[in-house]
């Protein structure tokens, strides 16, 4: 976070999460993407006659099992659409373009994709389109580079049965997830992060049930009032919750296995969370009474560690599970 320069004003930062979404494939979503790689789209038929694209493996109504595909066209008719001025990184053209849902010739269902149009007033509702499909194709539905308009009438053969079977099936994938946004905590979260600079822990008290929440979200959420009066606590706390993590993060630097847990930080009603450092994973547990290890910079605590303490008694913190 970055402040500006009168002290305790709201701060607000660019924010950035992004990580690599693996997803394996059953027989249909696998039917699927190998077919969009080999320029053939596929749509699975209901327990009630309607044809799905793009396909799922169980009825929307009756919940069954759908292993019935066909084949439906690349060419289709727009159902709704909506303009995007201005795309951004990772979207699936460089230049504006209309978000569109397009029901294929042979479906029931529209297909949300992209239309490669000069400008809003070349995009209707009920106007024909087909596939531009990508140059280089890998089995993803970014192998349909996107939609462009065409004078085509709707085929009358569709839709046609198929096997489903490719050489090659593509059986999974990794996608980059990546979310890019600007974050303004507000006021109270403003305060409570101002205040972690200065190493104190800082929440705030209901006016009407008079708990303490840290961090602050400026108004109570069981009571519904604003919450003004700043409380600090801590720094001490007791472990009420906790979990042993054994998955390592990508590019992260702590070793598997570690503990994130919850911490109820004394004069606090409310747990906040964090990672348990100086004491073996197997050897957390719930009452342990922890205190802060600060970051190099002491903007924030890096993690908790053990205090020496006695375990908290469970009457102590049980309200706070």
């Amino acid at each position: 976070m970055t402040a500006t320069p009168a002290p305790g004003a709201p701060l607000s930062a660019p924010l950035v999460v992004e990580f690599p979404f693996t997803r394996s494939l059953g027989p249909v979503q696998s039917a699927f993407l190998t077919g969009l790689r080999e320029r053939t789209v596929l749509g699975v038929r209901t327990d009630a006659g309607t044809v799905l694209v793009p396909p799922v493996e169980y009825d929307p109504e009756t919940a069954g099992e759908l292993r019935d595909l066909v084949r439906v066209a690349p060419a289709g008719t727009v159902t709704t659409w909506a303009w995007n001025p201005a795309p951004t990184s990772g979207q699936p053209l460089p230049t504006p373009f209309a978000w569109v849902l397009v029901r294929l010739d042979g479906a029931d269902s529209a297909l949300l994709h992209a239309l490669d149009a000069p400008g809003p007033d070349a995009v209707r509702t009920g106007m024909r389109v087909r596939i531009r499909w990508a140059g280089r194709r890998s089995g993803a539905i970014t192998d349909i580079a996107c939609f462009e308009p065409c004078r085509d009438a709707p085929g009358e053969d569709w839709p046609r049965p198929h096997s489903g079977r490719f050489d090659d099936p593509v059986t999974g994938f990794v996608a980059p997830a990546r979310l890019e946004y600007t974050y303004a905590p507000g006021r109270a979260q403003s305060a409570y992060l101002h205040a972690l600079a200065e190493r104190r822990t800082v929440g705030e008290r209901c006016p009407s049930c008079r708990k303490v929440y840290v961090p602050p979200r400026g108004a109570c959420p069981t009571c519904g009032v604003a919450t003004a009066e700043q409380v600090e606590v801590g720094p001490r706390g007791t472990v009420t919750t906790f979990c042993i993590v054994n998955i390592k993060a990508k590019n992260a630097a702590i070793e598997v296995p570690y503990v994130y847990a919850h911490i109820a930080l004394d004069g606090a009603d409310l747990a906040l969370h964090g990672r348990i450092g100086g004491i073996p994973y197997d050897r957390v547990r719930m009452g342990l009474r922890v205190e802060p290890v600060w970051t190099d910079d002491g903007r924030y605590p890096d993690h908790y560690r053990p205090t020496g303490e006695p375990d908290a008694d469970y009457d102590t913190y049980k309200e706070l599970l």
